[in-house]
């Protein structure tokens, strides 16, 4: 086993010192994206890749002299799966920058990777804050839930909410949502009446409901990974807690626009916090949803397509700065810094934490021309990631 660990290792150390060369060489700018493609998180796949493919339909596959070259990878968002993916496009693919991770397991797996290669990996959907600390190679494009954590933990207390139950998914981006909600509400002198967490996999959320029914808070809050939301939902409706006066308050997983029309009019009125919405009222994002409904039958475009499209601005950006020449470490730099105008509004990569600084929302599920919507009504302007706020 050791032995195995050792040959990996110099082969990627190899790798490393033999990339630049071989990148500048080449005519190609190879890109391996690995994504949930099947499995309990392939919406989230679905939604970066057709983000990808949506940009670089607008915006050509050449850049800088570079055919540009998506390598799609199916991860099933199982970690193990990832590092070796990740291995095998960087060794024999030869990628210029990993992509994509639609979890935050996948994420930190791939990190060892890129770090001895050298090749940059832009996160492009997974959220636990501490990411972007797991190798210097890293770059976000998606969100933190920190972010948008904080903005409802001071919205509530302010309108009526001054107990809560939270109820989240027990893993990374869960965790840090738990703790600075928490942390936010009780520090506008709101009180936590139980934190409940659920199992990721296969999760059952009947019990817990229970639980948050008998405790009898103001508001539930919640978050769970997208995809899941419609079914806390669907839950929360059938136990009657709606009706009984609590609140369901949310991070904007919950409400994801790619499901929030099958969820039903039980949705309407729940009040969540996020950094996109296909209802932003900007030109540019009503350019982009409709675009993206066009080339995807209709599918409508949410947080995690605005990642991979956001994501592609990056590597473009980058990849002309440096003529086409750089290798990792020139492409790297060259990501850090930038600011642009995206369908969310403007985003900047922050230059010390290679983590992303954006507008976080507050919004209400609202019926708008037959359908359900995130309908903005107010906003938190560039706000840092809280958890690397020390």
């Amino acid at each position: 086993m050791q032995r195995r660990h050792l040959v990996q290792a110099a082969s990627l150390t190899a790798l490393a010192l033999a990339l630049p060369l071989a990148n500048a060489q080449s005519n190609t700018f190879k890109i391996g994206l690995i994504l949930p493609m099947t499995g309990q998180q392939a919406s989230t796949g679905r939604q970066v890749e057709a983000g990808v493919r949506l940009y670089m339909a607008q915006n050509g596959d050449t850049v800088a002299g570079k055919k540009i070259e998506v390598i799609v990878k199916d991860d099933t968002a199982t970690p193990d799966v990832t590092k070796r993916l990740a291995q095998e496009l960087v060794v024999n693919d030869k990628v210029n920058v990993l992509a994509g991770f639609g979890v935050t397991p996948a994420a930190l797996a791939a990190a060892p990777i890129a770090t001895q290669s050298k090749t940059p990996e832009l996160v492009m959907a997974a959220a636990t804050s501490s990411i972007t600390e797991a190798s210097p190679y890293i770059v976000r494009s998606s969100f933190t839930l920190p972010q948008v954590s904080v903005a409802m933990g001071d919205w509530a207390p302010k309108n009526g909410i001054k107990t809560v139950v939270t109820l989240v998914s027990d893993y990374g981006p869960g965790n840090d949502a738990e703790k600075f909600f928490k942390e936010r509400f009780q520090l506008n002198g709101g009180k936590v009446l139980d934190s409940l967490r659920v199992p990721l996999r296969n999760p059952d959320f009947a019990p817990f409901l229970q639980k948050v029914r008998d405790a009898k808070p103001d508001a539930l809050f919640v978050f769970v990974p997208s995809g899941a939301g419609a079914a806390v939902m669907k839950q929360f409706l059938e136990r009657g807690m709606d009706k009984a006066g609590i609140r369901l308050i949310a991070t904007g997983d919950v409400t994801d626009d790619d499901q929030l029309n099958d969820m039903g009019d039980g949705a309407l009125g729940v009040v969540t916090s996020h950094h996109y919405s296909a209802a932003h009222p900007s030109v540019m994002n009503k350019k982009f949803v409709e675009a993206f409904e066009k080339a995807n039958k209709n599918m409508r475009p949410n947080f995690m397509a605005v990642g991979g499209y956001d994501g592609m601005h990056i590597i473009y950006d980058a990849l002309r700065k440096t003529k086409g020449q750089g290798g990792g470490d020139a492409l790297l730099a060259a990501m850090k810094g930038q600011i642009f105008e995206s369908p969310r509004g403007q985003i900047l990569i922050d230059a010390q934490t290679r983590d992303i600084v954006q507008d976080v929302y507050l919004r209400k599920v609202e019926k708008k021309d037959g359908q359900l919507y995130n309908v903005e009504f107010d906003v938190i302007k560039s706000v840092k990631d809280p958890g690397k706020a020390k």
